[in-house]
């Protein structure tokens, strides 16, 4: 859709739709009125090795821009990220080190792409100018902010008054992301609705620079599979934008029934009165919460794998979860087999758990299946068989076959 073929009013009204914050909207309706082609800023800092549904509600806004003909710049934290953002924390978030980085950087640009239409969308690293700061530059960038206005945020707020420590190299935290305002003359910013305190100071660090200010957007922080607290890979409530569609359908499918239609609004994308309709529907009992979960999970699948892949996974969710049975392992992908040593390893490698002591937690829980029984122990010999499927859960299944021969591939 060209930034022509509708109005200022109707593009504003699409671009603010579901946003929580809109600094200002006048602002951004006379600038899109006047025909400027707006320069569009999103940060993400590779603090972590993936992308999943909660990033792509911001994503997803970022993306109607690209839609409306503007400038959009998806900007790679890879020198904040050495910070760490302390946003919405109540400690200090460990700091990563260049490797660290450098390895979650790594997958990032293709998994924003299952959303971005990333010919369109320019790539950028805020290390090309916050690692040429000089000293002198960077005192005049403090200088402009004090200490009042940072303990006036929440987070920094609360930990002050609990007497958490705070260490001075987190205050430079939003400094830094402010000056990538200054530096790249956003017009627009984008961000999560705990980052609008970063995204306003950029806004007044502008003015400061004699750029104008840029329009500040946040859009809402979408709950994890718990329905309770913020998406995240570290509280295990994520659903990667990249898992499969097996794993995508299941995990939907597990989300209290109070949270589908917030789900509907930020992860499917539906209209605000569609949302609401779907949320009147299910508190006067006229639409069922199973079947509108699963019309939800197969839509939110099919953004990310299509129309074809959604349908099955929702085929193989009725199956495995609601009558039990196992896929038939003929129709299982097969996938070499490694030298493991347990199950533990065997658990990593399938992607099952991040971690060996991951893998025990999933183990102690009771729901990880070895063929037809039940795992014990994590530290539990892998068998010497040349054909076994390994079961997480429910919905996650991974047949590991010794050799692929060729008769195997014929199987």
């Amino acid at each position: 859709m060209s930034a022509q073929s509708v109005t200022a009013a109707e593009q504003v009204e699409r671009l603010t739709e579901g946003c929580d914050h809109v600094e200002t909207r006048a602002e951004l309706q006379q600038r899109i009125a006047s025909g400027e082609r707006l320069t569009v800023k999103l940060g993400i800092d590779p603090t972590g090795s993936f992308l999943h549904l909660g990033h792509a509600v911001v994503l997803h806004k970022l993306q109607q821009f690209v839609e409306y003909g503007h400038r959009v710049i998806l900007l790679i934290g890879d020198f904040t990220a050495r910070i760490g953002d302390p946003t919405g924390r109540n400690d200090s978030r460990p700091r990563l080190t260049d490797e660290e980085i450098a390895a979650n950087m790594r997958d990032y640009r293709e998994q924003a792409g299952t959303v971005l239409d990333l010919e369109r969308v320019e790539i950028a690293y805020n290390s090309t100018w916050l690692a040429a700061l000089t000293m002198p530059e960077l005192i005049a960038l403090m200088a402009q902010t004090t200490v009042a206005q940072m303990l006036a945020r929440n987070d920094f707020a609360q930990r002050y008054a609990s007497g958490t420590p705070i260490a001075l190299h987190e205050f430079l935290y939003p400094i830094a992301q402010a000056y990538d305002s200054v530096a790249m003359r956003a017009g627009v910013e984008l961000g999560g609705s705990d980052q609008l305190f970063n995204l306003l100071l950029g806004r007044e660090y502008q003015e400061r620079s004699g750029q104008p200010r840029q329009i500040c957007l946040t859009t809402p922080i979408l709950e994890g599979t718990d329905g309770v607290v913020r998406m995240g890979k570290s509280r295990g409530n994520y659903i990667g934008l990249t898992e499969t569609p097996e794993q995508q359908f299941g995990k939907l499918m597990s989300i209290p029934d109070s949270i589908v239609p917030r789900y509907a609004l930020l992860a499917a994308f539906r209209a605000e009165r569609e949302a609401e309709a779907l949320a009147a529907g299910l508190r006067d009992a006229s639409l069922h919460p199973m079947a509108e979960k699963k019309k939800l999970a197969e839509e939110i699948v099919a953004r990310y794998h299509g129309h074809d892949a959604a349908a099955r996974a929702r085929e193989h969710f009725e199956a495995t979860v609601q009558r039990g049975e196992l896929p038939a392992k003929a129709l299982m992908p097969k996938t070499p087999m490694e030298a493991f040593k347990t199950i533990g390893e065997a658990l990593v490698a399938a992607g099952f758990a991040q971690s060996k002591r991951d893998a025990e937690r999933l183990v102690a829980q009771g729901g990880v299946r070895l063929g037809d029984a039940v795992v014990k122990d994590a530290r539990q010999p892998w068998p010497d068989e040349d054909d076994i499927v390994l079961a997480a859960g429910k919905h996650r299944f991974k047949r590991f076959v010794r050799e692929l021969t060729s008769s195997q591939e014929t199987s």
